[in-house]
């Protein structure tokens, strides 16, 4: 049978509830992040951001936070075909903090929770022989149901000569030998478990645990006299994680000192967070295991991807790319805490960001109806009209959309607010503006706060998009003084994880040339500030767009890319424009506006043509414009090919 996976997890999947506040006490905590989380997930997660095709085999409720795992999983590339969804339960939920750097408190709402619902039925023997691979976690051996469907798995995975794992994860609450409030507990010596988990060891090639979890594995305190009790049921290589030390894999029987095992390089970082680290190590190690590398080189793979967790807040978020754990493997260590390393910060945001939110955006056909001051000026313009036209406007762009990737808008909150919060979950690219209308030097929105502070309120999916008219012929005090607003800005959005647009008209300032553009976009990377997206004006010439491009690619290879603005040009030279801008594979789209809203505006605002006749000159007027850069990119890619 034709493998399509290269490792399938069984287990826990749960929403994680992390404590936004450092040093505080659980009781204390005044917000949270949401993050996926289960130890199975994090590590289906971890390993497909390392280039493996993963799946996860689990239960989620018939609920917001089930739909959430589901979603989440499918921006990580993790299969979701083994994720059944339970009608009578809800999702798992756990509550984290993070007090110091010894102590992570956690509390697991897992009473009768969707995963522990798994049964043998769950198990489908044509997935599990789609895999090279089966990872099972032992908190799902805890329970007759969910070790039924756990054993069933693995003995189709020995049927189909499938490689096994197991990772210990032992936590003495969730096994019943502990109570609810010793979540952060990692070890009670129970005989009970300790016979339940020898009963299964000979099923794995690779057994994975701390030294705390070799000590329940082997029924004993001492480790190598654990470790040797587990070899005495299991031909698997062990690997035993030792913290700060690294950790050691043995393929064969048991030395006289853990030194003696096989180790990989280690690194020497800040703990931050404890929480999730195992996982992110597995996902390491899976890398190697998966690839045939041998065990030192599985080994660094491994401790520098708990590296990047213990480092970081959350657990699948902190997991690195591919990209990102190549370069920290060619580069080491700047800095210990890694989380605050901006070269390495850059990479990582950079090469995860599409995890983030939904869609595929290599296309851009953007209908621009952000604007504020142009529509105030219009005659029978008032707040509710307004606001009213903007709803037009996104019936517009749902039309010609169709449910398709690649389409979106850019809406205002302080004109278009109901338009903005409907156009969330559409499917729509959705850019929201923050500069105040024509400002020079820029200034912002009031309602964004002095200090950005209001972009916690604003969703996820929302791109923060910043207008700065700006030249390089500005003074110093003028450019210093708008690089500090868009900097602050850009700040702001990267801590609250909104990507960020940023764009430059400088032909109201002054003349252009084919190295303006270019020279500002140096500059404001100079600044140290990274857009995830440029929005441009049309340059007339090849030249003016190889500059721009070559001065986005010497500082961010990772950039999403360009969209031309339309500057309320002609449909004719928009087209004129378009035929150049194809040419780059970097310009993704457009973003245009006036050129399809505006006679429409006009003529609604003054009660000249009813909703319906606005609707569909909009919609004739932004399907034409995707028709023309779809017919222009078409073109550009058949000369070059």
């Amino acid at each position: 049978m034709t493998k399509t996976l290269d490792v399938i997890t069984i287990g826990r999947a749960g929403v994680d509830l992390y404590g936004a506040q450092i040093g505080g006490r659980l009781e204390d905590m005044g917000s949270f992040e949401k993050y996926i989380g289960g130890s199975p997930t994090n590590i289906a997660c971890g390993s497909a951001r390392l280039g493996l095709k993963t799946a996860l085999i689990s239960r989620v409720g018939n609920e917001h936070m089930g739909r959430f795992i589901l979603e989440q999983l499918k921006r990580e590339g993790v299969s979701t075909q083994g994720v059944k969804t339970d009608p009578d339960r809800l999702t798992a939920l756990v509550i984290l903090g993070i007090r110091d750097d010894e102590q992570f408190p956690l509390i697991f709402y897992r009473e009768n929770c969707a995963d522990m619902a798994l049964c043998e039925d769950d198990i489908d023997e044509d997935f599990i022989a789609s895999a090279r691979a089966v990872v099972v976690t032992g908190t799902h051996l805890s329970n007759p149901s969910t070790e039924a469907a756990v054993i069933k798995a693995l003995k189709l995975a020995r049927m189909h000569g499938l490689r096994t794992a197991l990772d210990i994860d032992y936590r003495p609450n969730l096994w019943g030998v502990a109570g609810h409030g010793d979540g952060e507990s990692r070890f009670v010596e129970s005989a009970k478990v300790t016979a339940k988990l020898q009963a299964t060891l000979y099923y794995f090639d690779l057994i994975v645990g701390t030294e705390e979890e070799f000590h329940i594995a082997g029924g004993s305190t001492d480790t190598l006299a654990a470790l040797r009790a587990v070899r005495s049921v299991s031909k698997a290589t062990l690997v035993c994680k030792r913290g700060p030390l690294g950790a050691v894999a043995f393929e064969a029987d048991i030395p006289g000192s853990l030194d003696d095992g096989q180790s990989g390089q280690g690194f020497p970082i800040e703990v931050f967070n404890v929480l999730g680290a195992g996982d992110g190590f597995f996902s390491g190690l899976l890398r190697g295991w998966m690839t045939d590398q041998d065990w030192p080189t599985s080994l660094k793979f491994a401790n520098a991807c708990g590296a990047f967790a213990v480092s970081r807040h959350g657990c699948t978020p902190a997991y690195p790319s591919w990209e990102e754990l190549q370069f920290f493997l060619k580069r080491g260590v700047v800095q210990p805490d890694l989380r605050n390393d901006a070269e390495l910060e850059q990479i990582h945001w950079s090469t995860t960001r599409q995890k983030r939110v939904n869609g595929d955006w290599s296309t851009m056909r953007v209908f621009a109806f952000d604007h504020r001051a142009q529509l105030e000026e219009m005659e029978g313009y008032s707040l509710h009209k307004g606001a009213a036209f903007k709803e037009l406007c996104l019936d517009a762009a749902l039309k010609v959309q169709a449910g398709r990737h690649g389409y979106g808008i850019l809406c205002d909150n302080r004109i278009g607010r109901s338009a903005l919060h409907r156009a969330s979950g559409s499917g729509l690219w959705v850019g929201r503006p923050t500069e105040w209308p024509g400002s020079r030097p820029l200034n912002l929105e009031p309602e964004l706060g002095s200090d950005c502070g209001t972009l916690t309120e604003w969703a996820r999916e929302d791109v923060v998009k910043v207008l700065c008219f700006c030249h390089p012929d500005d003074t110093a005090e003028m450019r210093g003084e708008q690089e500090a607003t868009v900097k602050r800005l850009f700040a702001a959005s990267r801590r609250n994880k909104l990507e960020f647009l940023l764009e430059v008209i400088p032909s109201k300032v002054g003349p252009v040339d084919d190295n303006t553009t270019a020279t500002l976009i140096q500059q404001f990377y100079q600044a140290g500030i990274y857009p995830d997206w440029w929005k441009l004006e049309p340059m007339k010439t090849n030249g003016g767009w190889e500059n721009a491009i070559a001065a986005i690619e010497s500082h961010d290879t990772h950039t999403r890319g360009i969209v031309v603005l339309g500057l309320d040009a002609p449909e004719q030279d928009l087209s004129a424009s378009f035929q150049i801008a194809a040419r780059f594979d970097l310009v993704k789209g457009f973003a245009v506006g006036r050129t399809i809203f505006g006679d429409a505006a006009r003529a609604w605002l003054k009660g000249e043509i009813d909703n319906t006749a606005a609707v569909e000159q909009m919609v004739t007027r932004y399907a034409r414009l995707c028709e023309i850069w779809d017919a222009a990119r078409g073109k550009a890619r058949e000369q070059a090919a």
